[in-house]
């Protein structure tokens, strides 16, 4: 038995890859699952687990997401790779509304539970570009620089109340957000599409090989499970942060 069973959760960006891992995760630890995201594919993904989906752009109001959640896994994310002098701005805004501005609306939303409660979990799926930073990524590492630091936050007024606040920061995970960025890797480095992986993905990793969802997924848990780890930000990277 999970400390998340006969619990409710909610995970953004729950569609496919690290969301839809840690929403299976989750579902089958004995949790009421919520899975959120703009795809509507959502909605079957849903219905294979039993929870419920929900159709939602995040950049906007959160007021129709459930509030009575025990535990928010925040994920939701896009990617856009770009040098700083050619990225358009209003991507860069509409990145760091996604990622850092939802996780604070999403988490204002269900801490009066939570605090009512006694009890609650956090988890923001942060990156090591949360920890490190790579060229072409401004948008995407301000964001998860800027996530890093609200979850510690979130912890410090969190522990009176019996809440924890982690980020996990994987490396690159097997998932279409890696998948999407090959060519656009490829154009801004000047390299082959089939060099990206051992390049661009791999290069600073020590362990040579992606992450798979379901790795991240049982991260999430183990911070679920842990009432005094709070605060921090466990890399799941491969080595990358050693260096």
């Amino acid at each position: 038995m999970s400390s998340v069973t006969g619990h409710t959760a909610l995970v953004t960006g729950a569609a496919s890859g690290i969301g839809l891992a840690c929403a299976r995760a989750l579902a089958a630890a004995g949790a009421k699952v919520h899975l959120a995201d703009r795809d509507p594919r959502v909605l079957a993904v849903a219905d294979e687990l039993g929870g419920t989906g929900h159709v939602v752009d995040l950049t906007g109001p959160v007021g129709d997401l459930p509030a009575e959640v025990d535990v928010l896994v925040n994920n939701a994310g896009v990617q856009h790779v770009a040098p700083i002098h050619e990225f358009p701005a209003e991507r860069f805004s509409a990145m760091v509304e996604l990622m850092l501005g939802a996780a604070f609306r999403l988490t204002r939303h269900v801490l009066p539970h939570m605090y009512d409660a006694g009890w609650g979990r956090l988890v923001h799926i942060s990156s090591v570009h949360g920890l490190r930073a790579s060229a072409f990524k401004s948008a995407y590492v301000a964001a998860k620089h800027g996530l890093e630091g609200f979850s510690k936050v979130a912890a410090l007024e969190g522990a009176p109340h019996g809440v924890t606040s982690n980020c996990v920061a994987p490396g690159y995970v097997r998932t279409p957000l890696v998948e999407k960025q090959i060519a656009d890797q490829a154009r801004v480095h000047g390299i082959a599409e089939d060099e990206v992986s051992s390049r661009i993905f791999l290069q600073r990793s020590a362990v040579k090989r992606l992450i798979e969802p379901a790795e991240v997924a049982d991260a999430v848990l183990w911070l679920c499970d842990n009432g005094f780890v709070t605060g921090t930000s466990l890399a799941v990277d491969g080595g990358w942060t050693a260096q």
